[in-house]
């Protein structure tokens, strides 16, 4: 009880000054002194201008509006995962914002696997993939209706499956324009 009792008068007293603040009114600003007139100058006799043609104006066009690039590449994920990688973050949201542009364009989404591992393995990662950059593209805004996804596992590399660095570069997602 008298630790409600000990809150309680606390309280109401803020409340009071907060309220008290709240209606306080505000001091008017000073108006300004007036000013001076001055004394407009005489007229000076007009001086003959020789006439120029009326210019016509128009109003500048407006420029065109730039067609959306639809060439998103370097879409790349972790070893033996569906995991994007993130330096891939701004190319989709990139490819986000250049879907957003026309809703009505349809998408596929195209998964591929390095040739590291069994080819139903490399089938299933890819098609995970494809899966991945969809769920970005769709939190990022674009309708699921314009997405379809696609794996081809190991299938059409794009470097050489003998090193690392071709490997890399096969574990991809690659976006294209249906037609």
């Amino acid at each position: 009880m008298k630790l409600i009792r000990s809150a309680f008068y606390p309280s109401i007293i803020l409340f009071a000054l907060l309220a008290l603040n709240a209606c306080k009114a505000k001091k008017l600003a000073e108006k300004p002194a007036p000013v001076a007139e001055t004394p407009a100058p005489a007229p000076a006799a007009p001086v003959e201008q020789p006439k120029a043609e009326p210019a016509t104006e128009t109003a500048p066009a407006p420029a065109p509006t730039p067609a959306p690039d639809y060439n998103f590449s370097n879409i790349q994920f972790e070893f033996d995962s569906g995991v994007l990688k993130t330096a891939s973050y701004p190319i989709l949201d990139k490819a986000a914002a250049e879907m957003k542009i026309d809703p009505t364009v349809k998408f596929t989404l195209s998964g591929y696997a390095s040739a590291e591992g069994t080819a139903d393995h490399n089938m299933q990662l890819s098609v995970d993939r494809a899966n991945a950059v969809k769920a970005y593209l769709v939190n990022s805004g674009v309708s699921i209706s314009n997405l379809t996804a696609n794996g081809y596992g190991e299938n059409n590399p794009v470097a050489d499956n003998s090193t690392d660095t071709g490997r890399v570069i096969n574990r991809r997602v690659e976006i294209k324009k249906q037609n």
